[in-house]
């Protein structure tokens, strides 16, 4: 295993480090650009061993920062969040072990052309360089960042929370093993060492031009900070505020499953539903049965007057409901008239994230994938299928909402821009 990091909270020269940090990881870019997939490939095979080899060191290094949190009154959801088990080691792994089989992006051809001179233009995939990576409370984003960087020929910089401080050394531990073990810099995959919040700000600034893109994985104050203060590109999404929608033409037994599994599988995760929307042409059969089975799971239901009258226990909804990702077992619930209603409300409420429609009319399922303008619609599927590892990415650094370069999740292909090379046989433009 690596050395221990050199702990430097309160050390005033952390600017200084901050920017050596980059240097290295700059230095370590250029030879990950050059480095054949087989030798990276080996990297992704040692940092899978490492993983499992160490799942009872990770655990232990997690089970210190939850008793941290909870001892501080951290919230369930949040807790849950910062939880591993061996599943989730396990799934790291599996994650890593994913990454290294998907096609190596870099130096792949996108397009080729011959102009009439007969100059020959090919477009040609290359790593953006050095990545920052700021996350808060899941651990496991350390693994799936790193090695997805690395997949992608990109070098990386970790910021992860003070909350999981210890889980992600303990992580990052395995990754720079395997770094070793391929001959590859250990910069290549570098973890702040400091719970200094200033570290932060330093990354945001890009660290002299050490940095070329920052991606922010947590909650709204963090997103919000990034994109407001990052002098560097942002890969990022502020909010999951997503829907399901429920058409009248729905089967009720599919659509209770994909609503349950959507809100309820895991309520702390960007992909799960916030807001539930019922066609009214339906909710005779399909609304009081939705409600019931929402709140016996144990989930809040705050609703508009149709939804309350269905069920005693649903909670008035507010303005501010339509607007609010939870993160937490509560979801807003209202009826709608129709597909273009369903539309309209997530137009005016969502977050462009992650949405989904339950029917059976396949002309109302084609105008929702139309014309919702989302990162990610789903048909007849749970919008907890929001993640870089189920769409075949292994594993994602995160879910980009935004319309420039990357959408959705951001894998390995999204961690990298392109080139063109041109070949010619002497020509001179006249």
């Amino acid at each position: 295993m690596t050395a221990p990091l050199k702990a430097i909270d309160g050390n005033a020269d952390l600017p200084a480090l901050m920017t050596d940090l980059a240097a290295q990881a700059r230095a370590a870019a250029r030879v990950l650009a050059l480095a054949p997939p087989e030798q990276k490939n080996r990297a992704l095979e040692a940092i899978e061993r490492a993983i499992r080899a160490n799942a009872a060191k990770i655990l232990a290094a997690n089970a210190e920062d939850v008793a941290e949190v909870r001892a501080g009154g951290a919230t369930s959801a949040f807790i849950d969040r910062l939880t591993l088990a061996q599943g989730r080691i396990d799934s790291m792994a599996d994650g890593v072990a994913t990454v290294r089989g998907i096609p190596d992006p870099v130096g792949t051809v996108t397009g080729s052309w011959q102009r009439p001179n007969g100059m020959t233009i090919e477009r040609v995939r290359v790593p953006l360089g050095v990545i920052g990576v700021i996350f808060e409370s899941r651990p496991n984003v350390a693994a799936d960042a790193g090695v997805l960087c690395l997949k992608s020929g990109n070098a990386v910089i970790l910021r992860g929370g003070s909350d999981s401080f210890r889980s992600c050394r303990a992580i990052h531990d395995c990754l720079v093993q395997g770094l070793r073990e391929a001959g590859l810099p250990e910069a290549a995959i570098t973890l702040v060492p400091t719970r200094d919040r200033a570290a932060v700000g330093l990354m945001l600034s890009g660290l002299n031009g050490g940095i070329d893109v920052i991606v922010p994985r947590g909650g709204k104050s963090l997103v919000a900070r990034v994109e407001a203060e990052a002098r560097v590109p942002v890969f990022a999404h502020l909010e999951g505020i997503n829907h399901v929608y429920v058409d009248a033409s729905a089967k009720l037994d599919m659509a209770k499953s994909i609503v349950l599994n959507a809100k309820m599988r895991r309520t702390g995760v960007c992909g799960a539903a916030e807001t539930l929307l019922v066609d009214r042409a339906g909710a005779a059969t399909n609304l009081k049965p939705l409600v019931e089975m929402l709140i016996e799971s144990g989930c809040e239901v705050r609703g508009d007057d149709a939804v309350q009258k269905v069920d005693a226990r649903v909670k008035p909804a507010t303005d501010e409901d339509w607007d609010t990702e939870y993160l937490d077992a509560v979801i807003a619930a209202r009826v709608v008239d129709g597909v273009d209603a369903a539309i309209a409300h997530i137009q005016s409420h969502g977050s462009r994230h992650t949405d989904a429609i339950v029917a059976e009319d396949a002309k109302a399922a084609e105008k929702f994938l139309s014309e919702v303008d989302s990162a990610i619609v789903l048909h007849n599927a749970s919008t907890q299928f929001a993640d870089g590892g189920e769409f075949g990415f292994g594993a994602e650094i995160g879910i980009a909402t935004g319309k420039f370069h990357a959408r959705g999740p951001v894998g390995a292909e999204q961690l990298t821009s392109f080139k063109y090379r041109v070949h010619g046989t002497g020509q001179t433009r006249p």
